[in-house]
């Protein structure tokens, strides 16, 4: 027969599959796949998100593809097969079964290696920024002094900071085995450690309406009402972790509701929130810098010393506004350099960003700094003066006392 004529009968079928696939699918393939029935109830072809071709196939029918060649910038054994099920009422199964794709030995060690240095750096940035950040978090609630709007929101997103790291510890803590039995407790661990993401992200969201509000719309701040920033910062996150959860429990309930298979969508219910924050904090970044930038023009400042203040503003905002999330939205592919560049940039930005903040917004702060500062000077005065009163008081004055140490005098003459 014609090869057109072939490929006509594959395009009826399976629009979205070349000859080879079809070829493959069904005279190499180990475990063959029936032939398609126009009569019966059957699964239009299509592609996941690996980019595997799924071909036509008859309902109740378990169908095997080869393993993609590349995944993340590893290379994998095509000889080994995916698997997935065409249901009885004619639709694709959800869970895509690619548990027998190996990696190649030297592309795995290779890569592990990395993936190691990238969670030592993990660990190493989780625990720098918790302990700098329960410091800030302290001072934020000692100086009673500095209790502004601009601050009670610094001191709420360091909070989500805190509250954030510490669940991502004890998402490290769980075993394995745990985590493929789905046991309830871990499901619930993943989903408060999500509500903290979402919070610290919707806080970073605040902070932007904020510097947005007060410098470019030029709205007193005032005017502001805390109880608003509160509602959103904690508040709107509740509704859509509630949706999430829901949808893992019905379509995407295992491993413990943590880390992304291919071909699952659910998460997508909290994370386009996020992204959608990330977006609109950009915006605020560029009217923020678009601002300071025509009124430095205006001042009397150098041009070098304009864009000098400029990229200083820039920098100190990108953590408090999560730009540095913007970085990796896209994963580089399989080129093996900017896969490692990745790797190492993501586990250090987003392990730091919380003491970046902390440092920033805390302990460079002149306002926490002058409060501290005399904070520490009342400190030091009363605790002065109470040694002093305790010296006064330790004095001996008692008579029995001077009348032994005389009797002593006397008895040496």
């Amino acid at each position: 027969m014609d090869s057109t004529i072939f490929q006509i009968i594959i395009d009826e079928f399976d629009p979205n599959c070349s000859l080879i696939d079809f070829f493959q699918d069904h005279f190499y393939e180990p475990d063959p796949i029936p032939i398609v029935d126009f009569t019966g109830i059957y699964c239009n072809s299509t592609t996941d998100q690996i980019g595997t071709c799924w071909p036509r196939t008859r309902a109740g029918q378990l169908v095997a593809r080869p393993c993609p060649e590349y995944f993340n910038g590893v290379k994998y054994n095509t000889t080994r097969s995916v698997y997935r099920e065409c249901t009885g009422n004619g639709t694709w199964a959800s869970r895509i079964n690619y548990s027998h794709c190996e990696p190649i030995l030297e592309e795995k060690r290779k890569y592990q290696l990395h993936y190691k240095i990238a969670l030592i750096i993990n660990y190493l940035g989780h625990c720098i920024s918790v302990g700098a950040l329960i410091v800030a978090f302290i001072l934020f609630l000692c100086l009673r002094s500095i209790r502004c709007l601009r601050n009670i929101i610094h001191w709420n997103l360091i909070t989500t900071f805190i509250l954030r790291n510490i669940m991502w510890f004890l998402l490290q803590m769980i075993d394995h085995q745990i985590h493929e039995n789905n046991e309830p407790w871990c499901r619930l661990i993943t989903t408060i450690f999500n509500y903290f993401v979402v919070t610290n992200f919707f806080w970073m969201f605040v902070e932007g309406c904020y510097l947005h509000t007060a410098i470019v719309m030029t709205y007193s701040t005032d005017k502001l009402r805390k109880w608003i920033f509160l509602f959103i910062g904690w508040c709107i996150p509740c509704p859509i972790i509630v949706a999430w959860a829901i949808g893992k429990l019905y379509y995407e309930n295992e491993q413990c509701w943590f880390g992304k298979v291919p071909g699952k969508y659910m998460d997508y219910v909290y994370q386009g929130p996020v992204i959608l924050v990330l977006l609109v904090n950009f915006v605020f970044l560029f009217n923020i810098v678009r601002i300071l930038m025509t009124k430095l023009r205006a001042s009397t400042t150098s041009e070098t010393m304009q864009y000098r203040k400029a990229v200083k503003a820039t920098l100190v905002l990108l953590p408090l506004l999560g730009i540095t999330y913007m970085l990796f939205f896209v994963n580089p592919g399989e080129d093996d350099i900017s896969q490692i560049v990745f790797i190492y940039f993501n586990s250090f930005l987003q392990s730091f960003q919380g003491f970046f903040v902390s440092v920033f917004y805390c302990f460079l702060n002149g306002e926490v700094r002058s409060a501290a500062r005399k904070r520490l000077h009342r400190w030091q005065d009363n605790h002065t003066l109470r040694v002093r009163v305790a010296r006064a008081m330790s004095i001996p004055t008692s008579p029995t006392r001077i009348s032994f140490h005389s009797i002593k005098q006397t008895t040496g003459v």
